[in-house]
């Protein structure tokens, strides 16, 4: 499934469509210390809690541009941080970093509480806790949703001789799926921001230091097996997801930690995919930026919006099992600090592989002929432009800035940034 980008239509509305950000991050207390104190947002649906009683997760609404859903994720985060500082118990800070501050034991780390004694999310997450450990639990990333615009799809339909429109629908996103999983290991290069870590966060006190992406390295969320998934169609798609809960591998689709899901409409459950259909794509390998208050740079979410586009007019097949098997490897070679010594692989091509700068500058170079093609305006070039300068100079690599700035007293240097976002934060009019 591919669109034929030399329809007018399709062409006009090609860099329109739907963006969301779930941002996950810590509450800790003015020492740098992991929060011990309930969830103080209550029932709000834009500001609730993960895995931890501690770890805030904050969701915009869908916005229209990646600009508009960056602002929104801002006014969020800082009315998070305007309710957190006065309050009677201490002040409290929103933490700025995917991977956590000092930690001293487990203890430390409450699993999130819900109304009654013990209710399935409890459940849930305690099983989650014994099976993976809690401070795994700690990581925290940004998910970015995207869904294309309606007309957009409805031209691709058009014109595609296929009858019906809600199938169409599925098979475009199915199709993005497959393609996404096997060139996300560039999003995670290009944005990998997590390379500095606390000696408490792995056994091996020393291991953090060999990742750009702690959170997408072979050490952060992964289930042990690599999933394989059918993209034939919606329902081969989701009974390759309830498989693996029938041979007990995972418990609820929610425990697939992949970094791309398909999500329906409403309330996330494999039958209202398979019965309603994809209404958007999630996904899920953004690190928490530092480098910005709001944890991911404007520029970042339009190059994966480039990036789906470029995928959508290529006439690759669905990856197969060992594709599948190749591109996991690729996203956790991809998430290491040194990339002198990574490789991707090709799954085309046996025993292939590529160094991953020379790999990037070459889907970047194509990108480039590509959108030029379509004579595409001035800023989806200056998106590119970006990218490709992380490739030139290494400096430009948010995890070679952040391994410079913070890499020695992570945690008291961490929280010297938390308390000057949330100064800034307060300085600002409401």
């Amino acid at each position: 499934m591919t669109f034929n980008f030399d329809n007018p239509l399709i062409r006009e509305r090609a860099y329109s469509g739907q963006f969301g950000l779930e941002r996950e991050t810590l509450r800790v207390d003015a020492s740098g210390a992991l929060a011990q104190t309930a969830h103080p947002f209550g029932e709000d649906e834009s500001i609730t809690r993960d895995f931890c009683e501690n770890q805030v997760e904050i969701i915009t609404p869908p916005e229209e541009s990646p600009a508009a859903v960056v602002r929104s994720l801002g006014a969020l985060h800082a009315r998070a941080v305007r309710q957190l500082l006065p309050r009677n118990e201490g002040a409290e800070y929103l933490w700025p970093f995917s991977n956590p501050p000092r930690i001293s034991g487990e203890d430390e780390i409450p699993i999130a509480r819900f109304a009654g004694n013990l209710t399935p999310k409890m459940t849930y997450r305690q099983y989650l806790a014994q099976k993976y450990g809690k401070r795994k639990m700690l990581f925290c990333g940004i998910h970015c949703n995207f869904s294309f615009d309606d007309e957009l799809l409805k031209a691709g339909f058009e014109e595609s001789g296929e009858e019906d429109f809600a199938r169409y629908k599925n098979a475009v996103y199915l199709s993005l799926a497959g393609r996404l999983a096997e060139y996300g290991w560039l999003i995670v290069y290009l944005t990998a921001a997590s390379s500095v870590s606390d000696s408490s966060l792995f056994d091996d006190a020393s291991a953090g230091g060999q990742y750009a992406s702690a959170r997408c390295g072979d050490s952060g969320y992964w289930n042990p097996f690599v999933p394989v998934f059918d993209y034939t169609d919606i329902e081969a798609y989701t009974e390759s997801i309830w498989r693996y809960i029938k041979e007990g591998a995972i418990v609820s689709p929610s425990e697939l930690y992949y970094p791309i899901r398909l999500k329906p409409k409403g309330e996330n459950r494999l039958d209202h995919l398979r019965d309603n259909g994809v209404n958007h794509i999630e996904l899920r390998m953004l690190d928490v930026n530092p480098l910005t208050p709001e944890g991911i740079f404007e520029k970042d979410i339009a190059f994966i919006q480039l990036l789906i586009l470029y995928l959508m007019s290529s006439e690759d097949g669905a990856p197969d099992e060992n594709a599948q098997k190749i591109a996991v490897r690729n996203f956790q070679q991809a998430a290491r600090y040194d990339d002198g010594a990574v490789t991707v692989l090709n799954p085309d091509v046996p025993g292939s592989a590529k160094g991953i700068k020379e790999a990037a500058a070459e889907i970047l170079s194509d990108m480039r002929v590509f959108f030029v093609s379509l004579s595409a305006p001035w800023n989806v070039f200056d998106v590119l432009a970006y990218q490709e300068n992380k490739l030139l100079d290494e400096q430009n690599r948010y995890a070679v800035k952040i391994r410079e700035i913070y890499g020695d007293n992570f945690t008291a240097k961490g929280l010297a940034l938390t308390k000057q976002y949330a100064e800034k934060v307060m300085t600002q009019a409401i």
